[in-house]
């Protein structure tokens, strides 16, 4: 017989945004329960290399950083969430700050770098290991919290009760006032039923999303898909790896089979991602030693000073199968990468159903059909605390 157990607060998902959630939730004095379906340390979040984006330049602003979103979401982004993620974007990362993570920094202030679709230098990084920075702290912080954690507890049942919700997590039926859904996409389970690689995480299966919708909770785009543009396509160990958009940041460019650039470089992911397939399609791409489609990008154009800096893990992951980024170019493919769109929220990452709140990549609107890159981490943390906070207050109310 399963146990059955009370929280204000139950939140689903060990990510980013779930982590931001509970303890967010915590501090604001709600008796919060953390439920994954695997290990509380598996997730996407934490395999999220590009960095993080805040309007900290000089030149730059939130209002700025909003206008980016808005272009790079083909103008179907909800504006009044994008303005939301560009706003509190600063304050998220003092706030991880806080938490203990140390992004790099140069000449007195923040590393910053120009991703895909940005028009500002506005990419914070921790090396090419920021996921798993933000996480590993945002983890200790819950941790060392009064939270309670159901590791290998996955959520496969959930109903309004007359005060709440009751979800059956794993061997625990938990009562809760309210709750976070945090669990991410389908990405992982869609690239195989597709036959195609992916960057996800296996436990990336999307049954939340299917949960949420069968008990009434609205959602927006789950047929936007979304293709990282820079797929490790050779050797066989980095096939599905994400190669970091911050190569492209650094001066990487991609070359068809004669050498020449085919596209803008720093353009939006979908328009990269789509700019390859037309390249391959074309007959200019060039195949892998096992018959797999690519194009070149080259990375020799990257400074060693940038590299050493920004991209360390990358340069060992490939110099440890005998290949130098630094002195010849790598193949890359487009891999199947994120959820775009998700479960209606509004500004404090409600649902539709009251009571239910939704944040990460669970959760559409934000980036509307197309995320730009260093904007999912963000939203997870701004989303995440506000859905912490709101989910804290209704249940205490």
């Amino acid at each position: 017989m399963a146990d059955r157990l009370s929280f204000d607060v139950l939140v689903i998902g060990s990510g980013a945004s779930g982590l931001a959630a509970a303890v967010s939730a915590e501090r604001a004095g709600a008796r919060v329960a953390l439920a994954t379906k695997g290990a509380l340390q598996s997730c996407n979040s934490a395999k999220a290399q590009g960095g993080i984006q805040a309007a900290f330049g000089e030149d730059d602003s939130p209002e700025q950083h909003a206008e980016d979103v808005w272009k790079s979401s083909h103008e179907t982004a909800d504006r009044r969430l994008v303005e939301i993620l560009t706003s509190e974007a600063p304050s998220a990362i003092h706030w991880l700050e806080e938490l203990g993570v140390e992004f790099t920094r140069e000449n007195g202030g923040y590393r910053l770098a120009r991703c895909g679709g940005a028009s500002r230098k506005r990419l914070l990084q921790v090396g090419d290991r920021t996921g798993h920075a933000i996480t590993k702290a945002l983890r200790e912080a819950f941790e060392t919290g009064g939270g309670t954690s159901f590791p290998k507890s996955p959520l496969t049942e959930l109903e309004p009760t007359t005060n709440g919700s009751r979800a059956r997590c794993g061997e625990h039926v938990i009562d809760a006032a309210t709750v976070v859904l945090a669990a991410g996409g389908r990405c992982f389970r869609e690239a195989e039923e597709r036959g195609e690689l992916s960057t996800n995480h296996p436990g990336a299966t999307g049954e939340v999303t299917r949960i949420a919708l069968d008990v009434g909770a609205e959602a927006r785009d789950l047929d936007a898909l979304q293709y990282h543009p820079n797929g490790g396509a050779w050797p066989e160990n980095m096939q599905g790896y994400s190669i970091p958009e911050t190569t492209r940041a650094y001066g990487a460019v991609l070359l068809n089979a004669d050498g020449e650039e085919f596209t803008d470089s720093l353009a939006p992911r979908d328009t990269l991602s789509q700019a390859i397939f037309d390249e391959v399609e074309g007959g200019r791409g060039v195949e892998t030693p096992d018959q797999r489609p690519a194009v070149y990008l080259d990375t020799t154009r990257i400074p060693e000073s940038d590299a050493e800096v920004s991209l360390p893990y990358m340069l060992r992951r490939y110099r440890a199968a005998e290949i130098d980024p630094l002195r010849e170019p790598i193949l890359t493919y487009p891999v199947l990468h994120y959820q775009n769109g998700g479960l209606v929220i509004d500004a404090n990452a409600e649902t539709t159903l009251e009571g239910m709140y939704a944040c990460g990549e669970i959760a559409g609107g934000t980036h509307g059909r197309n995320r730009m890159m260093g904007n999912s981490l963000l939203e997870c943390c701004v989303f995440g605390r506000r859905a912490g906070r709101a989910a804290a207050e209704k249940a205490n109310a």
